[in-house]
């Protein structure tokens, strides 16, 4: 890392103009309730939780079919809070019947624009999305779904994922959203643990120009687990014609969309449920044994969506919203119903962001008109690796605010992002929560000074801390530690598909006086105010008795010129209690030498202290990473000591385990 970028990681890179912060959302926020500024708005938000959520549904223009009667009941302790009891409500109302309905002023304002990786392009009307839906949840009525029965969504990315997700709402259902990457036995898990009856999917998609089909693997799926009785084919490939490609079928339990839904009535009369029905069941890996099923329900999965995109991303009616997302990823709905509470317009992308070359986000933002553009650090880092020239060109005048999730970024790639996307006036609103509360525990106001990497501090309405082993506070002292939430909130994973037990071990187990939720982040407040997080506390390398989050090591390896990728795990050392191997991907046409190795290793000891210089440097030709681009440490960690794996079924591309394995 060059000192440059190193003083750069402490110094506010950022200001937000000042026309921008007046005619920001949360601004108005606090102007209507007479907030001074930014440090009075987290103390009042957060403290006072309950004061919070009780404005924010009407402030938000949400709307009850019954009014609640009292924001919340804690009774049984935070771990199960229940909010707005007594109140009724659907999600699908306030994000398409409202805006689409015949009679509505919005019924032809765009809710989604829709580019497919061949280029095709479709736009859908906020009127076509509310007949759309309303087919689904007759079609879902037609075949005895009932409400709380779950339906899965193992999809391509088409406009009619949104139908799905909002029909599944409308009728009272619970989606199963299952990532349309998943092969046979990670699609089978998530289909047996929901026991959905109801499945939709698709012919294929197009990846990197290729056909690739999904009914075979969905087929596969279900004759491994069962349960299903009816699956819905959407025909994105062609395969409903004679001269298309070839599926399985089976006459029994399939049916085309054409058929099975777009036959159905477009009116429907959405379910008025209460606050608390749930809404989404959202499946998140495990470190062993199998997926968590992340338990959500309509007040939550609506209101913590609709709060972050309208106040972190200040959405604004002429928006158009852009997340690098899967329906099978929380940022698809989270993204979806966010922006279609306030009635504004998504954009979606099928393919692969460097096909047919590496400036296919570049052109889609130029192209539409991208107000908000989200994606994950590990896809910048890829991008910036690809080299400047492939932005030159490209209007990206549009964009208003950045955005990003997943993991833990590196300065360097950080402050790329900024100028060369951002024009170096956009802030990048780095997010970071999860699956489990549908949205972010951390989050920057557009409005404040931004630091490379910063998350800026608590989302509205979170009581969040950093605490040490014992749970008491050290986030004044500045120091690292464990990334804990104080009180619950309305979007909190109501609990775990299956039962409680054990979702009071992952989350409620590790402080228990008082109850706290342990996220399971490594994360610091440094003097000025910023938190950052560090990575997963249990990826933390621990060398020697001083802590380092494996971003950092890998930040340091990533500046020499001939890396392309890196990933840091900690194993058992006789000497130091733990030591750092390093694993990485070298640029094209680079060759893997021991000079290399040994430059590498020189490298992350002179920037990250001689402790932390790898014990062993190992080349791959690529990572174990999740759906959502997230790299699996502890799979490398495992594979490198002979450990059990755990649930694998978040992993793309398990091959990368075998060349981890074969690496020396």
């Amino acid at each position: 890392m060059t000192k440059d970028i190193e003083a750069l990681r402490d110094e506010i890179v950022h200001e937000p103009d000042e026309a921008f912060v007046e005619s920001a959302n949360v601004t108005a926020f606090m102007e209507e309730y007479d907030i001074a500024d930014y440090d009075e708005l987290i103390e009042r938000t957060t403290t006072d939780i309950e004061w919070f959520w009780d404005e924010l549904p009407d402030y938000l223009g949400i709307e009850f079919y019954e009014p609640y009667d009292t924001v919340r009941d804690d009774t049984d302790g935070p771990q199960f809070s229940e909010w707005y009891p007594g109140a009724e409500l659907n999600v699908a109302h306030n994000t398409v019947d409202r805006h689409g309905a015949l009679d509505s002023e919005t019924r032809n304002r765009i809710a989604c624009i829709w580019e497919g990786e061949d280029g095709e392009v479709r736009e859908l009307t906020y009127h076509e999305l509310h007949r759309g839906s309303n087919q689904v949840a007759n079609y879902l009525e037609s075949v005895g779904i009932e409400t709380g029965d779950t339906v899965g969504l193992y999809m391509p990315m088409v406009p009619e994922v949104i139908s799905i997700l909002y029909g599944c709402f409308k009728a009272g259902a619970i989606a199963v959203p299952i990532f349309s990457g998943f092969g046979v036995d990670a699609t089978a898990t998530r289909i047996d643990a929901s026991a959905c009856s109801v499945l939709f999917t698709g012919d294929g998609f197009y990846r990197r120009g290729d056909e690739i089909t999904l009914k075979d693997a969905a087929d596969e799926a279900i004759d491994e687990v069962g349960h299903v009785e009816h699956t819905v084919v959407y025909d994105r490939l062609g395969a409903s014609d004679d001269d298309g490609i070839e599926i399985p079928w089976n006459d029994d339990r399939d049916a085309w969309w054409a058929d099975a839904v777009e036959t159905q009535s477009d009116e429907y009369e959405t379910k008025s449920l209460d606050s608390d029905q749930e809404s989404m069941l959202l499946y998140s890996s495990g470190t062993t044994g199998k997926p968590k099923g992340i338990v959500h329900t309509h007040a939550g999965a609506l209101l913590q969506p609709a709060k972050e995109v309208y106040f972190g991303f200040d959405l604004k009616p002429a928006d158009r919203f852009f997340w690098v997302s899967d329906i099978g990823w929380m940022m698809g709905p989270w993204s979806l119903i966010g922006t279609h509470t306030f009635g504004g317009t998504v954009v979606m992308y099928e393919g692969a962001p460097d096909h047919p070359q590496p400036d296919r986000f570049w052109k889609l933002i130029d192209r539409h008109g991208i107000t908000q553009f989200g994606i994950s650090p590990t896809a910048i880092r890829a991008l910036r690796k690809q080299g400047d020239e492939w932005i030159e060109g490209h209007d990206l005048s549009s964009l208003r605010l950045l955005g990003s999730t997943g993991e833990p970024w590196d300065p360097e790639s950080w402050l790329w992002f900024y100028e060369h996307v951002g024009g170096g006036e956009t802030p990048i609103v780095n997010i970071s929560g999860g699956t489990e509360i549908v949205g972010c525990f951390l989050m920057p106001m557009p409005t404040q000074p931004l630091k490379p990497c910063t998350l800026g501090g608590p989302g509205l309405g979170m009581d969040i801390d950093i605490v040490d082993e014992t749970g008491e506070s050290i986030k004044e002292d500045n120091e690292r530690g464990y990334l804990v939430a104080r009180d619950s909130n309305p979007a909190m994973t109501k609990s775990l598909w299956g039962g409680d037990e054990r979702y009071l071990h992952e989350y409620w187990s590790a402080f228990q006086d008082p109850p706290m939720w342990n996220h399971g982040d490594w994360a610091q407040k440094d003097e000025d105010g910023f938190w950052f997080l560090h990575g997963r506390a249990d990826d933390a390398l621990n060398v020697a008795g001083r802590k380092v989050g494996p971003a950092e090591i890998e930040g340091a390896a990533m500046e020499h010129d001939d890396v392309n990728q890196a990933a840091a795990v900690g194993v058992p050392d006789d000497t130091t209690g733990t030591a750092v191997v390093l694993y990485i991907v070298v640029e094209e046409g680079v060759e893997e030498t021991e000079g290399l190795r040994e430059e590498i290793r020189e490298l992350v000891g002179e920037e990250q202290g001689k402790p932390f210089r790898p014990r062993e440097v190992r080349f791959v030709d690529e990572f174990p990473k999740t759906q959502s681009g997230k790299i699996i440490r502890r799979a490398i960690e495992a594979t490198y000591t002979g450990e059990d794996l755990g649930d694998m079924s978040s992993i793309e591309n398990p091959e990368a385990l075998e060349g981890i394995e074969e690496a020396r």
